[in-house]
């Protein structure tokens, strides 16, 4: 694998076979778009790799959309757990930027697309804290195409020059930028998939390359032509032409004196081409930790469940929790100060995925409220309906449960009403006997 990182530097043959003779793999610097570091790798099928070149395939929009859309359109809220118990912070700054608008320009919901894929991508996603003062008040995503990393002698960031839409460049001081990291190695920073998974993505970006050549060439129409006569070079030709442009336009030709056109079926080298893309995306998929079957490719029986409601929460458990928990403890440790944070966390807001029928979830929150785990305004809340209020906040369990040696007996509720009827000399309960 070899790695090319295209910025504005001197004595790049030296730093060149440095990185040789240290790692066995060889990269080359040139002026990239406004002297910002692009990352290309190149694979070892021969193709070179890049972000924006990864998400052309197929497999790879369909895991880096589904894992960021999710969680994307997934509530992101601040809570209270002052006085111990849990209440939405809904008046707190914070709140209103990671759910609502992190800047004047953006939704949430595009922002953290955003910032998952460049996670899922690059192996960070990176922001710029907006401040009034000491106060943040938004945050702006930073496009990892455009940003450069400015380090001291230290090896530590001490800035960032960004390129805006505009090619204006301007430098950012490291304490405003707000990075999340993804799956690290060393603790610290995130390893780009890019990188680590070049072999496998190259593979199946060279396989795509072919597969369009042989589709372009009608390498996989196995057709062939029965003439009753013997044609002549020349009318060979003339019939070849003239077929060969109306199945590229899509025409369908018209075939005269006896003409008969026959199927051969599909070539061994065909099948292995086409097996080949099935194996791609399935080890695509491994990559990313999604199912291959919420990716459209539905070949094979999953082992992540039976049911959909237990896919999801296979999807959920092993595939969004990581990056769930990545990102509300980033949130936590650059976000709030440290006496915030005794106060205040940020969560999703996972039920929905959990969501089955509604038969089901009926029976769920029956049972959840005749045990007393919840209230009827907490199932109110998770249906998205507003709370009723009054009784409907109070913990109820079902009575009527109770021990054997227990029935026949008189409730302890009835045996103080006859007490307090005899010290105050009341007559006994009429409707008793």
């Amino acid at each position: 694998m070899k790695l090319r990182q295209t910025t504005n530097q001197a004595g790049t043959g030296r730093l060149r076979t440095i990185w040789a003779a240290l790692t066995g793999n060889s990269f080359s610097i040139s002026d990239g778009p406004g002297s910002v570091a692009a990352l290309r790798i190149d694979s070892d099928a021969g193709v070179p790799l890049s972000a924006n070149g990864m998400l052309r395939m197929s497999a790879v929009w369909g895991c880096v959309r589904l894992i960021s859309e999710t969680l994307a359109t997934l509530p992101l809220s601040m809570y209270d757990s002052s006085g111990g118990s849990k209440k939405l912070a809904s008046q707190h700054p914070l709140h209103s930027i990671l759910h609502d608008v992190p800047n004047s320009d953006t939704t949430a919901a595009v922002f953290w697309e955003s910032m998952v894929a460049a996670m899922l991508l690059r192996g960070a996603g990176r922001a710029e804290k907006l401040m009034i003062g000491n106060r943040l008040v938004g945050l702006d995503f930073l496009d990892p195409e455009r940003l450069t990393p400015h380090r001291s002698q230290g090896r530590v960031v001490r800035e960032w020059a960004y390129i805006s839409d505009t090619g204006v460049r301007r430098i950012i001081p490291a304490e405003k930028v707000w990075t999340i990291p993804g799956f690290s190695l060393d603790g610290k920073n995130g390893v780009s998939v890019i990188r680590y998974g070049a072999s496998v993505f190259g593979q199946a970006a060279a396989a795509e390359k072919v597969a369009s050549r042989a589709f372009r060439n009608g390498a996989l129409q196995h057709l062939y032509y029965v003439v009753k006569d013997f044609l002549t070079g020349k009318q060979r030709q003339e019939f070849r032409d003239n077929v060969l442009g109306l199945i590229e336009t899509g025409q369908t030709p018209l075939l005269e004196g006896g003409i008969d056109v026959k199927a051969l079926s599909i070539s061994p080298k065909d099948i292995q081409l086409l097996e080949s893309r099935s194996w791609s995306v399935e080890e695509i998929c491994r990559w990313f930790r999604v199912p291959p079957w919420m990716v459209g490719h539905t070949e094979k029986s999953t082992s992540w469940g039976s049911g959909i409601e237990q896919q999801m929460i296979a999807f959920l458990v092993f595939t969004l929790a990581p990056w769930i928990r990545r990102i509300e403890q980033a949130i936590s440790k650059d976000l709030l100060t440290p006496a915030e944070r005794l106060r205040y966390y940020p969560k999703y807001a996972v039920e929905g995925l959990l969501r089955a029928d509604s038969a089901a979830r009926a029976a769920f929150y029956g049972v959840m409220v005749d045990k007393g785990i919840l209230t009827r305004d907490e199932v109110r809340e998770l249906e998205d309906r507003e709370p009723m209020g009054g009784n409907a906040a109070v913990l109820t369990v079902q009575s009527a449960m109770t021990t054997l040696d227990a029935i026949g007996v008189q409730d302890s509720g009835g045996a103080a009403r006859d007490a307090l009827r005899d010290l105050l000399g009341l007559p006994a309960d009429p409707g008793k006997t």
